[in-house]
């Protein structure tokens, strides 16, 4: 593991056209690589802070900016008095605004999705009270079982405004990555989180036993004007989630 990780940090090094002009961010794009490709097993433990600094002839500082972004992004968990290892769960930071397919793909994950609903249709009362839109405006729907790999994680119903999605037969993976096409890529969201257990319908979309611990996420994201762009509420398994937030003091 040592060996392919210092390998992917110097052809990073070499190559001009993938490489990083900062040390630390060279090094977190060769960790996630190594990840990705399953040279680092989830929950295999990276090497030292030290061993990392001498075998790659870098500065303590810049080995532990580079793992401190990656424990940010859910790839990396530290264990105090243990090391950095691989995360084993999804670990979810609260404090960002990302979409499904692009924290899995930063995982090294292959996400895809499997559609129950891709359409237009008049919007409902509540969903008119979530988007701010009056009675009988359009919206697009898309109902999913999202999976990394071959393994369900979560089940998504997400709702955008006709108006800002006129064709959601677009979307194929990442919704945000289609807003972001369309110049509405959600700014800022409202996310409520609660417990749940999994009902009969859920627990076999997802895999899992019936009353599973589940996550139970509604989100309402807006766009730089004050817009509602999406509603969605999701269901993900609870055996395979973790959602981080970093609380600070004022």
């Amino acid at each position: 593991m040592e060996t392919a990780l210092v390998n992917e940090y110097r052809r990073l090094s070499r190559d001009p056209a993938a490489s990083q002009p900062l040390a630390y961010l060279r090094l977190r794009r060769a960790i996630r690589n190594v990840v990705e490709h399953r040279d680092i097993e989830p929950g295999q433990a990276l090497p030292s802070e030290r061993d990392l600094s001498r075998l790659l002839q870098l500065s303590r500082v810049t080995v532990r900016k580079a793992i401190a972004g990656l424990v940010e992004e859910g790839l990396l968990n530290q264990r105090h008095g243990a090391g950095t290892f691989v995360a084993e769960r999804i670990i979810k930071p609260m404090s960002r605004l990302t979409s499904f397919t692009e924290d899995l793909r930063a995982r090294g994950l292959n996400p895809r999705s499997e559609f129950f609903e891709r359409g237009i249709g008049e919007v409902t009362p509540e969903e008119s009270m979530a988007l701010n839109l009056s009675p009988g405006v359009l919206v697009a729907r898309l109902h999913r079982v999202r999976y990394a790999k071959e393994e369900p994680l979560a089940i998504e119903r997400s709702v955008v405004p006709a108006s800002i999605l006129p064709d959601p037969m677009v979307v194929h993976d990442s919704l945000y990555q289609v807003l972001e096409t369309l110049g509405c890529r959600p700014r800022r969201a409202l996310q409520r989180l609660r417990a749940v257990s999994l009902g009969a319908q859920q627990a076999r979309l997802l895999h899992v036993p019936a009353g599973s611990a589940g996550l139970n996420i509604e989100r309402r994201s807006f766009l730089d004007d004050g817009r509602v762009v999406e509603f969605t509420t999701s269901w993900y398994r609870g055996d395979i989630y973790d959602f981080v937030a970093e609380l600070q003091t004022d």
